[in-house]
Formats: C-alpha cells, sequence, structure tokens
C-alpha cells in the first residue's frame, strides 16, 4: 500500500517520456519532409548553374537572406519555377500555400502506402485549409470504388466503407461518374463521416484520360460555393495524388500476357470484336484509341465499314474510323475513365455498313473490349410484319394457280382454328366454311376473281370446326405473268368481329339517341309554345297613370334551353301598378310550368292589396309548398299614381336601376332570401319617390351574365350603358339588348318604366 504513490509517479514519468518522443518524432518527420523539398531544390539549382551541392545549398541561404523569407519559400519558388505544374499554379497566390503544397507533395511522394498519403495530404495540404478528414477512393471495375486510404476518420467507420459498390449514389460515387469537381452540402447523401461533416468536395484523380480514383474532403463547418482559392490547391493535389494510387486495374500478369487473355476473349465471341488502348499525347491526355486487335469476324468481312486507312493492328481507332468520332468516341472515353460498363441498343456505330448495332463496352485494365451486334433489317421488317398481322389479326395467303401449292401464314392457321400441320382451305371451297346466308356474297367475290380476274374484297361469317363464329373479311387479287397468264391468287383474311359488335352496339347507340332527341325536341317545343302562350308580348308598351311602359322578352337562342324568366306589368283594380320580373332555376318544361304558376300567383296576390313585402312572403309559400320545391329569383314593385311613390321588394334577385337626370344608379339592396328556399321567409320593403322623367329599369341576370367575368363587373357595365342618352324609352331598351354582350344563352326579361 505505501509504494502505491511511488508507482504513480513512475507511470507519470515514464507517460511525460513518452510523450516527450512522439513530438521528437513528429518534428524530425515534418524536418524530413521539408529536407526533402529543400533537397529536391538543391538538386534543381545543381543542374542548372552547374555546380555543387554545397554551393547550391548556399545559393539557396543566400537568395533567403536577400528575400527576407524562410529558405523553405526559395526552395518552394525553385520548384515551381522548373515544374510549371498544377501545384505550382495553386501556390502563386501565396508564399506560405505554395511551401504548404510543395511539402506535401515531398510528403506524398516518399510515402510507403496509400494510407501514408492520406495522412500527408491532411496534415501538410489540407489541415491548414480548416479541413478534418480526406479519403482516397480507387476507382474499380464496373464504377465501383474502394476505400484505398484515409486520414480523420474513426477506424471503425472507415472499416465499414472500405467498398462501394456500383449504383449507389454517394459524394464520391458523382464525382466519378461525371468526372468533375463538385462541392456539396449536407444533401442528404450517404456518405462517409456524414455525422461530422458539414461540407466536402469530391474531386475526380485522373491520370492518363483515365479516372484513377476520387479525392474526398471533409470540413466540419458547411465552406462558400466554389471557393477558388481551395478549389484550385484541392485539384492539384488530386492529380498528385493520381500519380502515386495504384491502379487497381492493373494486371497481376504482364502486361503482355493479360492482353493475349482479353485477345483470347475476343476471339472467342461471336460477334464483332475490337479490342483498343488508350493513346496518349503529349501532354499526358487522352487523344485517340489504338487498335490491338481485331477478331475473326471482322477480318472474315462482317460489314465493317473502311474508311481511308485499311484496319490494321496497331492503326489509330479515329484514323481509320472517322465516323466514330461521334457518339461512340465519347461513349469509349467514358468507360475508359470510370471503368463502368456500357451497353445501349440501335446505337450509331460508325464502323459498320448499317450504323446501327446494339453495342457493348468493358474495361479490362488498361484496355477496352468494343462488341456490336448488327441489325439485319430484313429480319427485322419482317418480324415487324408479323407483330402488325398479329395485332390486326391479319392471315395471309396465296394459291399457286399452276401447281396447286397452297401457302399460309401461322396466323391464318390460328384464324381458321386449325393446326398448322392441317391441310389448308382452297379459296373456292370457302363457301364450306362460312353461313349459308352468307352464300351469295361469297359467290360474287369468288367470280370476281377467278374468273374475271380482278380484285375483289368481302365479309362474311366463318365458321370454324371448334364451333366458333367469326365475323371476317377476305381480300383477294390475281398476280399475272409476263405472258398475261394467271399464276398466282394472293390475298389476306382479318377478323373483325370486334368491329362488327362495335358498329351493332353503335347503331343501337344512335337509335337511342335519336329517340332521345326527339323527345327533347318534343319537351322544348312544349315548353316554347307554353311560354309563348303565357307571355305578353315582347314588344308590348303601356300607357298608364303617368307612366310609360315597354318590356323587352329574349328567349334563349336554343330551344332546349327555354326557361323560367317571367315579367308583368299590369294596372290593378286598386288603381296602382304592378311591375314584377322573375326567374325560376333550370329550364325546359318544369322551369316553363313553374313561371306560369309564380306569375299567375303574383297576379291574383296583388287583388288583395298587400304591400310588396307580404307579397314575397305569400309567393314564397307557393314556391315552397305548392310546387316540387321550385326555387326562382324576382322582384316586385308596386307604383301609387296620386302619390308617385313605388314600393319594391325582392327575393333573391338584382336591384331595379333608377335613371335621374342624366345619372344611373342601382336601388338600396333590400333583404330578401330565394323564393323556395326557406319556409317563413322574411323580406323588407324599399320605398321610392319618383320625380318627372325618371326612369325604372328592371331586368333579369340573362341580360348581364358572362363566363369570363363577375356579377359585379357585369353589373357596372350595364350602369355604363345605361346612362348612355336614348330619345325614347324603347330606344333604351333595344340599346341595352344590343350592348350588353351575355354569353351564357340564357333567356332574358326587361322592363323599362318612364314617368311623364
Amino acid at each position: 500500500m505505501g509504494g502505491e504513490p511511488n508507482g504513480g509517479q513512475d507511470l507519470d514519468r515514464l507517460a511525460a517520456t513518452v510523450e516527450r518522443l512522439r513530438r521528437e518524432a513528429e518534428r524530425s518527420r515534418r524536418a524530413a519532409d521539408d529536407r526533402a523539398l529543400l533537397e529536391l531544390a538543391k538538386g534543381i539549382l545543381v543542374e542548372r548553374l552547374r555546380c555543387g551541392p554545397a554551393q547550391a545549398a548556399e545559393q539557396l541561404a543566400t537568395l533567403a537572406a536577400k528575400a527576407g523569407v524562410t529558405r523553405l519559400e526559395v526552395a518552394a519558388d525553385v520548384v515551381n519555377e522548373v515544374a510549371r505544374d498544377r501545384v505550382g499554379e495553386a501556390g502563386e497566390a501565396a508564399p506560405e500555400v505554395s511551401v504548404r503544397l510543395r511539402v506535401a507533395e515531398s510528403a506524398v511522394l516518399g510515402a510507403r502506402d496509400t494510407q501514408a498519403v492520406a495522412a500527408a495530404l491532411l496534415e501538410h495540404a489540407l489541415a491548414p485549409l480548416g479541413a478534418t478528414a480526406v479519403a482516397v477512393w480507387a476507382a474499380e471495375p464496373g464504377g465501383a470504388l474502394a476505400l484505398a486510404g484515409y486520414a480523420g476518420f474513426a477506424t471503425e467507420e472507415a472499416r465499414r466503407w472500405r467498398h462501394m459498390p456500383p449504383g449507389v449514389v454517394t459524394p464520391a460515387g458523382r464525382a466519378l461518374t461525371e468526372r468533375r469537381t463538385i462541392w456539396h452540402a449536407d444533401a442528404g447523401l450517404p456518405a462517409i463521416g456524414r455525422h461530422v461533416a458539414g461540407g466536402r468536395v469530391t474531386v475526380p484523380m485522373l491520370s492518363g484520360g483515365r479516372v484513377q480514383g476520387v479525392l474526398e474532403i471533409c470540413w466540419p463547418h458547411t465552406l462558400p460555393p466554389h471557393p477558388p482559392r481551395i478549389e484550385r490547391q484541392v485539384e492539384a493535389l488530386a492529380e498528385l495524388c493520381a500519380h502515386t494510387l495504384d491502379s487497381p486495374f492493373a494486371p497481376l500478369a504482364p502486361a503482355a500476357a493479360a492482353l493475349s487473355e482479353l485477345v483470347d476473349l475476343a476471339d472467342a465471341l461471336p460477334d464483332p470484336a475490337l479490342v483498343l488502348r488508350a493513346h496518349l499525347d503529349a501532354r499526358g491526355e487522352l487523344a485517340d484509341f489504338r487498335v490491338r486487335h481485331v477478331n475473326e469476324r471482322i477480318t472474315a468481312g462482317d460489314g465493317l465499314l473502311l474508311e481511308a486507312y485499311p484496319l490494321v493492328s496497331g492503326a489509330l481507332l479515329l484514323e481509320a474510323y472517322p465516323r466514330a468520332a461521334g457518339g461512340m468516341f465519347a461513349q469509349l472515353e467514358q468507360v475508359h475513365a470510370t471503368g463502368e460498363s456500357f451497353r445501349a441498343e440501335r446505337m450509331a456505330l460508325g464502323l459498320s455498313t448499317t450504323g446501327v448495332a446494339d453495342v457493348s463496352i468493358t474495361r479490362h485494365g488498361d484496355s477496352l473490349l468494343l462488341v456490336w451486334r448488327e441489325h439485319d433489317e430484313d429480319g427485322r421488317l419482317a418480324g415487324l410484319l408479323e407483330h402488325a398481322q398479329r395485332l390486326g389479326r391479319i392471315g395471309g395467303f396465296e394459291e399457286n394457280t399452276v401447281t396447286g401449292q397452297i401457302t399460309w401464314n401461322a396466323q391464318l392457321y390460328s384464324l381458321y382454328g386449325l393446326s398448322p400441320g392441317d391441310q389448308p382451305v382452297p379459296l373456292e371451297r370457302l363457301r364450306d366454311h362460312a353461313h349459308p346466308d352468307d352464300e351469295i356474297a361469297i359467290g360474287r367475290f369468288l367470280r370476281t376473281v377467278l374468273h374475271h380476274r380482278r380484285f375483289a374484297a368481302t365479309a362474311f361469317r366463318l365458321t370454324r370446326r371448334d364451333g366458333v363464329a367469326r365475323h371476317m373479311r377476305v381480300v383477294a387479287e390475281p398476280v399475272f405473268g409476263p405472258d398475261g397468264r394467271l399464276m398466282a391468287v394472293r390475298g389476306a383474311y382479318q377478323d373483325i368481329s370486334s368491329q362488327h359488335w362495335t358498329e351493332v352496339a353503335l347503331a343501337v347507340t344512335r337509335d337511342q339517341l335519336a329517340h332521345t332527341e326527339q323527345e327533347s325536341a318534343a319537351r322544348s317545343r312544349l315548353a316554347l309554345q307554353l311560354q309563348q302562350a303565357i307571355m305578353p308580348p315582347s314588344h308590348g308598351t303601356m300607357e298608364s297613370f303617368g307612366l310609360h311602359i315597354a318590356v323587352r322578352y329574349r328567349p334563349a337562342q336554343k330551344e332546349h334551353l327555354v326557361g323560367g324568366d317571367w315579367y308583368d306589368a299590369v294596372a290593378l283594380p286598386s288603381r296602382r301598378v304592378l311591375l314584377s320580373v322573375g326567374d325560376v332555376a333550370g329550364h325546359g318544361v318544369e322551369a316553363a310550368t313553374g313561371m306560369v304558376i309564380l306569375r299567375n300567383a303574383l297576379r291574383g296576390l296583388a287583388t288583395t292589396g298587400a304591400g310588396p313585402a307580404q307579397l314575397m312572403a305569400w309567393l314564397n309559400m307557393v314556391a315552397h309548398h305548392l310546387t316540387d320545391r321550385m326555387t326562382a329569383t324576382a322582384v316586385c314593385a308596386l307604383y301609387d299614381p296620386p302619390t308617385r311613390m313605388l314600393r319594391w321588394a325582392r327575393a333573391g334577385h338584382l336591384p331595379p336601376i333608377l335613371l335621374r337626370e342624366g345619372d344611373g344608379a342601382e336601388l338600396p339592396m333590400v333583404k330578401g332570401p330565394l323564393l323556395g328556399a326557406f319556409t317563413d321567409a322574411r323580406y323588407e320593403e324599399g320605398r321610392l319617390q319618383l320625380r318627372a322623367e325618371d326612369t325604372l329599369l328592371m331586368y333579369t341576370d340573362g341580360l348581364i351574365e358572362r363566363r369570363d367575368h363577375n356579377l359585379r363587373h357585369a353589373q357596372d357595365r350595364l350602369l355604363a350603358i345605361a346612362r348612355r342618352a336614348a330619345s325614347t324609352l324603347d330606344h333604351r331598351l333595344d340599346d341595352l339588348l344590343t350592348h350588353c354582350n351575355s354569353d351564357t344563352d340564357d333567356d332574358t326579361c326587361l322592363i323599362g318604366v318612364h314617368l311623364s
């Protein structure tokens, strides 16, 4: 027990020693990375200045002292001046960036494996940019990705992401497929380190025109969109990483052995095939593909289009086949870059005589295998014809009149209900398989074709031996030889059963529609006659007690739209004048009958001497109880000549318009619900003291309704027309009917009252 404190102190001293040694090792490693850059710069000076290593080191120190910078910054400038590469371009903006990138380059080039490459990138180049993790993905065949190295991620998470199969949408997978740098926010895609990364960038690592893999860098926060300074640096690092990444497609056997295996595979294929290898230009970019092998299907003359250059092993693809520079070359380039296989049907190939083929492109190591299968147009058209005949239920035949041979296609056997091995039915024996009632029509058909030797067609009912009856149509024409002799008869049968029964159903429907239309027309005529018998003359005028009253009625243009609009102007026994307009909901006989009921009821009720509000209440009871739940709108007014007082009420109707001294306005909207809507409806009464030369207008909504405007707009339009000057009341009403351009084709009633 007494030794525990001393034991704890010993552990602390041991831990401190380990930590000190770790820091020293880290400083030594960093110093080694810095020395690598210095040694590279010294080597460049030795070659350029023709001096020894000691003089080169002295020159570096002198330049640093004169410029007031460190030797590392001078070394980075020397390397940038000679290399003139993307790393140097990315570091031009600031000396510290240039040093950081060149030190990272030295560390990456000296790394023992891809895991060390990832750690060097993060430590020297990416951590100063704020990045916290980096993943190096190696491209695999078919568009898959393998995690070749990582830094900043937990080991367990990296183990879960060691392989991404093709077709899984991830940030790295998008960069591989699209072959471009992509900046990602948190878009919800599955990704390594998603729970700790706020922003990330994925950069394809290109080498020789081929995507070797993808460099993925993560930040703990969201980055500004496309920061140019960082974008240049990460693209330079991706290019550097591509040169150090061991190609996952490099064959385990020597290249010659791998090519030999691919050649054997191409020769074993039953379709034309080419083995291609990428051809790079002076800058290391993909410029073309060199033909390394052609299989026997091509050398045997199977449809290749030879251009200006003959196809020989070693020729460049675009030189031998310039037409492949279209879509085909782009697909070859995509497969070579990403390793993802490509397949397409009926593609413009640029290599074959037809120009259209089913194409397959796969990558095998550094080579591509291009395989295609040309389309047989004759066979394709024959297949289309057979398909069309099956869909149209058409069967063809030919009867050789010289040899007596009869040829049917498979569809005709099916139409007859026969098996392909059964004996075909000669055309002249058609009567034996038809309904007896069709014998005359078939006889005319056979005489026209076989005797008069002309084209003919007829319809008949085929009775099959399985008992099924089908409606058929047969067409035939004679075929003559050079000497005018009849050689054959060709034709076709078509099953028109569906068409026949459709025509029967349509005929029945037409009969039913005609009967319905006759009934509808009769009802419309009855409604119109009823309306014309009850309504006063549509252009009638009335002089009574100093009032000049004019009425207009415009029926619907279509008879089936005859409605329930009514108007009335009558002098009552009480020496008052009743003025009213109304509109029963609906059209036809029911609406016209309802109009008659309400109009006559109002006339009778008005003789009681009651006021307009009471008349509306009674009329509501008539509509609600004494009819089949009829609904209507109405305006009722009573004019008292001695006092010139107009009392009025409304039931859901538009208010009257008063024209006075060149101006016009609607009367105040008194309350009153629709007739027939409620049992105990109450109605308000309005009063208006008329003056000499006043004009009152009452109308139904058919005068103003339009489908493209609301009712308020239509009422304002009516007021504007009504305010126009008019020489007489009749002219004013005619002007309103002409210029109030309603479009609902409804009945219209209009009453004008002028006080002289």
